[in-house]
């Protein structure tokens, strides 16, 4: 079956093309994608040749992971049910996560219209929800699985570092459950997003270093600490400001050393969560959650591009040439005729 997608066809080099999906099965639903919303961290990942799959880190003599179909997250509408799905219909707002693709390096992606995919990589949209605001679901539960790891109410502290999405989506997490969360990252326009609320602080760390910057604000230091960047030595370097029996979420990709001292953290008695991926039921939690208001998507959306202009896209987030958060791709009607 004929489609379009975005396609890395090697390393810093992105096109909008023709492609292959396979025929839906029994058990498919097909969807023609209306938004799709870009992983800056992952898909730029990929685009960098860091990572040759989700949890891999490139290394030298991996053969390169291209071309690849990039994505893994969009909304549309569905066009076609296979003959033993019986919950979605014709006609109806979904998310899907990746579909099937054919003669690439990995058999599946996001950016694709139409796009094929099991049932169980489907979610149907919440009445009144904007499909913009849920086309960037799955990574928005990666930050709300790490901002529902730990232990988190009123009275707690919590400092989360990278003010990019994840970031972002983790604190939003930690704030709705009632901590006291501290937003640290070097993007004073990111920070701004974080605001408008009690028990929200933002930390420019081009500015203050976040030891003395964290201790400004908290002097008896932080019960949680969430690392969204992958960085091991910031994690170390933040363990001075943890309470005891306090909780470390480590959730950025670590495409170089990610090795911890474990016996450090038994001073303070630490908690270690390692979160990654996505699953059903946290993926029913962060939809709910983005249709109840709890967590704003659509207000960190800073560009949106016809998908045409993928290529343009990706030369804002990686040469960021302005200021630039969420990136969304809209699809025409007939990106696929």
């Amino acid at each position: 079956m004929d489609a379009k997608a975005v396609i890395f066809t090697d390393r810093l080099k992105v096109v909008f093309q023709d492609v292959t999906v396979p025929e839906p099965g029994p058990n498919d639903v097909v969807v023609d994608a209306r938004f799709s919303w870009i992983s800056n961290g992952t898909e730029g990942s990929f685009l960098r040749c860091e990572r040759v799959n989700g949890e891999t880190p490139y290394r030298p003599g991996d053969p390169w992971p291209f071309p690849i179909a990039a994505g893994y997250q969009s909304t549309g509408i569905v066009t076609h049910v296979g003959q033993n799905v019986t919950d979605v219909a014709v006609g109806e707002w979904v998310f899907g996560t990746i579909g099937r693709i054919e003669g690439m390096y990995e058999p599946a992606g996001g950016h694709i219209s139409p796009k094929v995919m099991d049932r169980s990589q489907v979610w149907r949209l919440p009445e009144g929800i904007s499909p913009v605001a849920a086309s960037g679901l799955v990574l928005a539960q990666v930050g709300y699985n790490c901002g529902a790891r730990p232990p988190a109410g009123i009275g707690s502290v919590a400092l989360v570092i990278g003010d990019g999405l994840v970031g972002h989506w983790a604190a939003q997490t930690l704030h709705w459950r009632g901590a006291t969360v501290i937003l640290a990252g070097r993007h004073e326009d990111r920070l701004a997003h974080f605001s408008g609320g009690l028990r929200k602080h933002r930390l420019n760390t081009r500015v203050t270093d976040v030891l003395s910057g964290t201790k400004g604000i908290t002097p008896s230091g932080v019960d949680i600490l969430v690392d969204t960047v992958g960085s091991i030595e910031t994690i170390m370097a933040c363990h001075p400001l943890m309470r005891h029996n306090g909780h470390i979420v480590s959730a950025g990709f670590h495409a170089g050393n990610s090795h911890m001292d474990v016996q450090k953290l038994r001073f303070g008695e630490l908690t270690l969560h390692a979160p990654s991926g996505w699953e059903h039921k946290r993926m029913c939690e962060t939809l709910a959650l983005i249709a109840a208001g709890y967590l704003d998507t659509e207000g960190l959306i800073t560009h949106r591009f016809p998908v045409e202009r993928a290529a343009d896209a990706w030369q804002l987030i990686l040469e960021k040439t302005e200021p630039v958060l969420g990136v969304v791709l809209e699809w025409p009607n007939e990106c696929h005729t």
